[in-house]
């Protein structure tokens, strides 16, 4: 049977759950659900009341808040796991430059190339050694991720030079979230070229789009 205690305890747990899977659009600073929201919160009141139930008298409050966070991490799942990383890389990657986009259980970091490297160049920039330090420090906290690092150009020059450039890119890329103790495991790296261009070949402005690079997280046991 609850008591008073157990229903606060659960009312103030779900509370604290729905305020967590909650984030702010660092472009809009709008406030925004959570895509595993719906599984954390059910996951969280189920968890509660298994709490309070397994719990003796005394302690059916604590049993409550512990039974809830235990509850949220499964009822969420894997998209619960994205989200808080999701919202952990908005904070880190404010004002960069860089843009984080979510799709299903992967966050997609776009990397202009103004950030990384210069124009035919391969080297990584200050600016993108402290970008990639950020990233780096995320990753290590949410180490069932993989990284994805995809390097791409613009349609200047032959398309077998492109593609070496994009696969080197791709690499230093890799090579030093490596020595910000990512595990290699983790990493994987890819130069693609002039494919899969975001915008037009025929002006510098959709050039500039186009020489980027991506590191694309996604679960390392997806569901």
């Amino acid at each position: 049977m609850f008591n008073k205690l157990s229903f606060t305890a659960l009312a103030l747990s779900s509370s604290l759950l729905l305020s967590a899977c909650q984030t702010t659009n660092p472009y809009t600073n709008e406030s925004q659900n959570a895509k595993a929201t719906n599984g954390a919160i059910i996951g969280a009141i189920a968890g509660a009341a298994i709490g309070v139930a397994s719990s003796s008298k005394n302690d059916r409050g604590k049993g409550a808040l512990i039974g809830a966070a235990s509850g949220a991490a499964v009822g969420g799942g894997i998209g619960y796991y994205m989200d808080v990383q999701e919202a952990e890389l908005r904070k880190q990657l404010q004002s960069t430059g860089v843009s984080v986009t979510r799709s299903g259980d992967s966050i997609i970091l776009n990397m202009p190339n103004d950030i990384t490297f210069g124009i035919d160049q391969s080297n990584l920039s200050q600016r993108a050694k402290q970008v990639l330090g950020s990233v780096a420090l995320v990753a290590d906290e949410y180490d069932e991720t993989r990284l994805n690092i995809l390097g791409y150009t613009d349609s200047t020059g032959s398309e077998a030079y492109n593609l070496r450039l994009s696969q080197v890119r791709a690499s230093e890329v890799a090579n030093y979230l490596m020595t910000q103790n990512v595990a290699n495991q983790r990493i994987s790296s890819q130069g693609l070229g002039e494919s899969r261009p975001i915008a037009s070949n025929s002006n510098e402005q959709g050039r500039a789009q186009n020489r980027r690079v991506e590191i694309i997280l996604t679960p390392l046991n997806p569901s």
